[in-house]
């Protein structure tokens, strides 16, 4: 492949799943998170086993003048896709949570993901070709008392990649919402509680739904079959019910 692909939250987990892939096709890698030495370490392991270019760009990417460094270095490339991995879930009541928290958490889900997919579209655009992969979640579909700032930014993602797929169907940029359930990541550790007992998929497993999904030019996918369920059914009970499972689901 030409030109680079733009993998956020590279650094282990669904990030690291998607730029090992992205290397296997043959693109060359932009790998983008806040740790410099996994970054390294990836695009070492990358560069050796697929023999593509692998460039490491440590970031935070909350902090606005971070990111516009990066951004204008993404409008200066040839970035064919862009899988928008980064984000973060926090556990707990929402009157308990420290402000800064919940606004790094809103930065960096939303308005980061936002602004990277509008730094890249007008070149994929232009070029006639692209993708643009956002990974949402199975909360998109239903609010989650203790994760309600995590659900509510993943209901965002979701929407903005349908009317974003609207908006480009026809032609050759494809954008897709990837709507994982509990996965084998570090999320529910970094979320404050790794001992939430839920049945998890692996990354290798969601990789495989997203690239399948892709390739059918799908707005969005659900992986896994029980998770697809489960996402669909919440829209068929009262809200009420619906809360207090995903609740339950979220929390044991």
């Amino acid at each position: 492949m030409s030109g680079w692909a733009v993998v956020t939250g590279a650094s282990g987990g669904l990030g690291e799943g998607y730029a090992t892939e992205l290397a296997r096709q043959g693109a060359n890698v932009l790998l983008v998170a806040r740790s410099a030495d996994k970054l390294t370490a990836l695009a070492e392991r990358l560069r050796r086993e697929f023999g593509v270019e692998v460039e490491a760009w440590p970031c935070d990417l909350t902090n606005r003048g971070s990111r516009a460094v990066l951004v204008a270095d993404l409008m200066s490339r040839n970035v064919h896709t862009l899988v928008n991995n980064a984000g973060f879930g926090t556990l707990g009541e929402f009157v308990d949570l420290e402000l800064s928290r919940i606004q790094a958490e809103v930065e960096l889900n939303v308005v980061a993901l936002t602004e990277l997919t509008h730094t890249v579209l007008p070149g994929m655009k232009a070029r006639g070709r692209g993708a643009v992969i956002n990974i949402a979640s199975t909360g998109a579909f239903q609010p989650i008392p203790k994760f309600s700032t995590y659900a509510a930014t993943k209901a965002y993602v979701l929407r903005l990649s349908v009317g974003l797929w609207g908006e480009l169907k026809g032609t050759d940029v494809r954008v897709l919402a990837v709507c994982p359930g509990p996965t084998e990541t570090s999320f529910f550790d970094v979320a404050g509680d790794d001992g939430v007992r839920v049945r998890r998929r692996t990354v290798e497993q969601v990789v495989a739904s997203s690239f399948k999904a892709l390739r059918k030019r799908r707005p969005y996918v659900v992986d896994g079959f029980q998770n697809a369920i489960l996402a669909q059914t919440t829209r068929l009970v009262p809200t009420s019910l619906a809360t207090s499972l995903a609740g339950w689901v979220a929390t044991h």
